[in-house]
């Protein structure tokens, strides 16, 4: 087993229960791990064999389009299409942070994360 890491993956999206959120916008990060068997691509050094990380980042931009009132519900469905998409992945995941929240104070970043076992 081994692990397939995308880190700090910068997207803008429309994310937020405040109607200005998703008309204004915000900057967002998201990491990605998973876990999954790679013992065949360490021996055949075949892209097919392993976890594509360009794909784990497309899921990612996909899903961050998609406007959500809850950072819950879009690390969800990343997690759902990460599963659906990569059949080597057994466990991923996901933390969703959104830089600069409005929350009428100094706060860097508000964060969620989820981890969950394909079923």
């Amino acid at each position: 087993m081994g692990f397939v890491e995308v880190k700090n993956i910068r997207v803008y999206a429309y994310h937020g229960c405040l109607p200005e959120e998703t008309i204004i916008g915000s900057k967002y990060r998201v990491d990605v791990k998973v876990k999954a068997d790679l013992k065949k691509s360490c021996i055949s050094d075949d892209l097919n064999d392993t976890v594509d990380y360009v794909l784990l980042n497309s899921i990612v931009v996909s899903e961050m389009k998609k406007p959500s009132k809850l950072l819950e519900t879009v690390a969800s469905r990343i997690i759902k299409s990460i599963f659906k998409q990569c059949n080597l992945v057994s466990w991923a995941y996901i933390s969703v942070a959104k830089i600069n929240p409005p929350l009428g104070g100094d706060v860097e970043k508000v964060v969620v994360s989820l981890e969950k076992n394909r079923d």
